[in-house]
């Protein structure tokens, strides 16, 4: 029997996609859950995160008792939790992210807490009782008459908070700051408008991530759904050959996704500038080595958390000739030399 949702419910940023107007109620079903289905929930046990970013990127502090939407994904995290969506829809399942998407824990780094439980009291439906899901409701859809034309400044990295979305949004400050346009935007990862808003706040004049598409994360995306994540994005921010379009891939570039993109003739044809990030010099030294011997490829720059070390980089310099640039500490002659040339 489908029952009205209360009013006033947090809609989560993995939710991004949702019309709320296509809510008709919430419903229990004999259902699959896959990637993408959204749910009416409650907390039932906080755990690790005690909060939920919504569509907006506020964040909400939430308590044993809240009720919300949550999306079903799968996450890739080494810093917090490997989780799956599972195969039968059960009452109660783990927070993945405080983005709102929801799955089952199957590994978490030892550094954290337990994942905070969610009670589902059912699947959102429409008026005619189907199930929604977020990938139904894409804000960007691809447009086969328009192809990727401006300089591309890509930017990977060893693993998660390497410091890769700094760099980018220092990368975006540098060329608003020369008087260049830029857009933004963020092609693998989990659910989360943090990265992109900063790229924004940088001076990106347009900006999205995979979940304008619809997806809540990348992790198990196929390399054709990959690729029609890049090909929609590169194409909706990416058609003027005169800007720039700066590109974060989340995580290390031996993660799946991440490495499927770099493998990618048509993607590599499209960098302009290759940034790699890593938290100490020893991580840069093998990354690089990595990007050359898996991919061919060899980084314009190094940033991330070991450019705000003197030694770290006195190290990086006695390995590479790139240039090494502090994201927090721009230096508009330097970026000019290693964006623009």
């Amino acid at each position: 029997m489908m029952k009205k949702i209360p009013a006033g419910l947090i809609i989560p940023s993995a939710a991004f996609c949702l019309q709320k107007s296509s809510i008709a109620g919430y419903q229990m079903l004999d259902k699959s859950p896959e990637p993408g289905d959204l749910v009416f929930g409650s907390i039932r046990r906080i755990g690790q995160h005690s909060s939920l970013e919504n569509v907006s990127g506020r964040i909400h502090a939430v308590h044993n008792g809240s009720k919300a939407v949550f999306v079903f994904g799968n996450r890739y995290a080494p810093d917090h939790y490997e989780g799956v969506v599972q195969e039968d829809l059960v009452k109660d399942v783990d927070l993945l992210a405080r983005s709102g998407m929801i799955g089952s824990v199957i590994t978490k780094n030892a550094m954290l807490k337990d994942p905070t439980r969610i009670r589902i009291h059912g699947y959102l439906v429409d008026k005619n009782g189907k199930v929604l899901n977020t990938r139904n409701f894409p804000k960007i859809k691809a447009n086969s008459m328009k192809r990727g034309k401006a300089k591309m400044v890509l930017v990977v990295g060893t693993a998660m908070n390497s410091g890769k979305s700094l760099a980018a949004a220092a990368c975006c400050r540098a060329l608003h700051q020369m008087g260049y346009s830029v857009n933004g935007c963020k092609m693998t990862g989990t659910a989360s408008l943090k990265d992109i808003l900063h790229m924004n706040d940088a001076g990106a004049k347009e900006f999205a991530d995979f979940t304008y598409l619809g997806h809540p994360s990348t992790y198990k995306l196929s390399i054709d759904e990959m690729m029609d994540v890049f090909h929609t994005l590169d194409s909706k921010l990416g058609s003027n050959s005169k800007n720039f379009l700066v590109v974060e891939f989340a995580d290390g570039i031996n993660q799946r996704e991440t490495a499927m993109l770099l493998e990618c003739p048509e993607i590599v044809s499209r960098i302009h500038k290759l940034i790699f990030c890593a938290a100490d010099a020893l991580g840069a030294v093998g990354g690089i080595h990595i990007l050359k011997t898996k991919f061919n490829l060899v980084p314009d720059a190094v940033s991330g958390l070991c450019s705000s070390s003197p030694l770290h980089i006195r190290e990086l310099n006695s390995f590479t000739d790139a240039p090494v640039f502090n994201g927090a500490d721009l230096k508009l002659d330097q970026m000019a030399e290693i964006l623009l040339n």
